[in-house]
């Protein structure tokens, strides 16, 4: 297993969806019912893949609310499987990001890391939706950076360089944690930042291939925190 130092850090960012909390889970349990009453049948890891590469191609384009991304991915999803979605069901999936759980090792990890480390969250998402998420976590992170705040959403280097601007914490004094590849690891390996590759769900669902190897490759937070506070 990797190490890492935690001398070597004064921060830690985290993105939030599929890091933090299980939108797996979350977006399948919302979105496999809109399917079926439109008489379509999928299995969740062929739903939730069509819906990452849906998501990652809205995103990668100009900025748009992440309301609205849900909207359109969802509307993409349609014409995919051959429905058409109501406009309640287009509202349905970010009216749905409230209840989407956190990992079960997420708020323990959180808690022991937060006795050591100023904490933020980088999230493409918009700040009233982050507002209800954040009421699964038992922190408060130090500073939070989204989508909304910054007009940009990552892939795009701003959200991260905001992110430690803010902490006032130079790029390698900061260490970003993370699952998504596309999203983060690679954007963040551009400016610099050591990575923390959180390879949920088994490893399944990796977007990208890195380009920069992380520092550490970790299953959950619980194991990030036994790597870190020794």
């Amino acid at each position: 297993m990797m190490s890492l130092d935690a001398a070597d850090y004064d921060a830690i960012t985290f993105d939030c969806y599929g890091t933090l909390i299980d939108w797996r889970r979350g977006i399948t349990q919302v979105l496999r019912p809109i399917l079926e009453n439109h008489d379509v049948s999928v299995d969740e890891d062929t739903l939730f893949e069509q819906y990452l590469a849906f998501e990652a191609d809205v995103e990668g384009g100009d900025y748009v609310p992440y309301r609205e991304v849900l909207r359109r991915v969802t509307r993409r999803l349609g014409t995919h499987f051959d429905f058409t979605p109501t406009n309640a069901d287009a509202e349905r999936l970010a009216d749905s990001v409230s209840t989407w759980p956190p990992f079960a090792d997420t708020n323990d990890g959180l808690r022991r890391l937060q006795e050591d480390f100023r904490l933020a969250v980088v999230s493409n998402v918009d700040d009233d939706l982050f507002e209800e998420t954040a009421r699964h976590f038992s922190v408060s992170f130090d500073t939070v950076v989204t989508g909304e705040q910054v007009g940009r959403s990552k892939p795009a280097l701003d959200p991260l360089a905001t992110a430690f601007s803010r902490l006032g914490a130079p790029p390698n004094r900061v260490l970003h944690v993370a699952q998504s590849v596309y999203h983060d690891l690679n954007p963040a390996g551009r400016l610099g930042l050591a990575c923390v590759w959180v390879r949920r769900y088994d490893g399944r669902f990796t977007d990208a291939e890195p380009r920069t190897a992380p520092a550490a490759t970790v299953p959950d937070l619980a194991t990030l925190a036994d790597m870190l506070l020794v």
